[in-house]
């Protein structure tokens, strides 16, 4: 007799069929649209090649999820930079990738 494991593996997260159209349609009724429609579907054109390549879902289902919590925080972020907060002494994130490589 095989050993089973005594706990049930996490399963991965994994949208609903049509998650990836219900999403294009929120993002396209978004005041972001025009730079966030061909960002996602510059994103999902990658990660369909991707899946294409290794057989794998988890590339689409990453992109979705990753397009989800933009919807999702987008009016923290909208909030956030309505307050007048001085983020003036922030540091650039493509300044800071650059020093650690």
């Amino acid at each position: 007799m095989s050993e089973q494991p005594d706990h049930a593996p996490v399963t991965p997260y994994a949208p609903a069929a049509g998650a990836p159209a219900e999403l294009l349609v929120q993002l396209r009724a978004d005041r972001r649209a025009d730079r966030w429609v061909p960002a996602f579907e510059r994103d999902w054109t990658a990660a369909l090649e991707e899946s294409r390549r290794t057989f794998s879902l988890a590339p689409l289902y990453e992109v979705v999820q990753g397009w989800q919590g933009h919807l999702a925080h987008a009016p923290a972020v909208d909030a956030f930079a309505a307050s007048g907060y001085d983020d003036s002494e922030t540091i650039d994130m493509a300044e800071l990738r650059g020093r650690r490589r």
